[in-house]
């Protein structure tokens, strides 16, 4: 085990050190950001019970039927980030963005999950907190 250890640290460098700080930063603001935009977007009755759903409504068949695969796709993606960001020793909000890639696939039973993260008071609180920045009225859950 310490051989192993001492060859990781001997191979450190500053630049890699400083790539990997980098990358970490990059993709903490990035996943911040992607958050931001979607809560604050999003109308404040998503969460609601009576929320219709029409991703692209008058939209061609062929460019809906794309959008949607390339939606699913990256909330799949968001969703994978997110339960990265949930482990121990890994800063990022890891949550928000498992709730941001569910927002984004179409599955069924998403709407329980959905439910079961926004009403944690923190998560909740935190959302309305900025879109109230943004002048955005408060989500309305169920």
């Amino acid at each position: 085990m310490s051989e192993w250890f001492g060859e990781i640290w001997a191979s450190l460098t500053l630049s890699r050190v400083l790539l990997g700080v980098g990358l970490f930063l990059g993709s903490l603001l990035l996943s911040f950001a992607s958050i931001a935009i979607v809560m604050v977007k999003i109308p404040s009755n998503y969460f609601s019970t009576h929320y219709k759903r029409d991703f692209l409504p008058g939209s061609p068949w062929l460019v809906r039927w794309g959008a949607v695969i390339v939606k699913n796709l990256f909330g799949i993606f968001l969703i994978l980030l997110g339960i990265a960001l949930s482990l121990p020793g890994v800063p990022g909000q890891g949550i928000l963005t498992i709730l941001l890639g569910l927002i984004m696939i179409d599955i069924p039973g998403k709407r329980p999950i959905e439910a079961k993260i926004i009403q944690r008071p923190t998560v909740l609180a935190a959302i309305n907190k900025l879109r109230a920045k943004y002048g955005k009225e408060p989500l309305q859950v169920d």
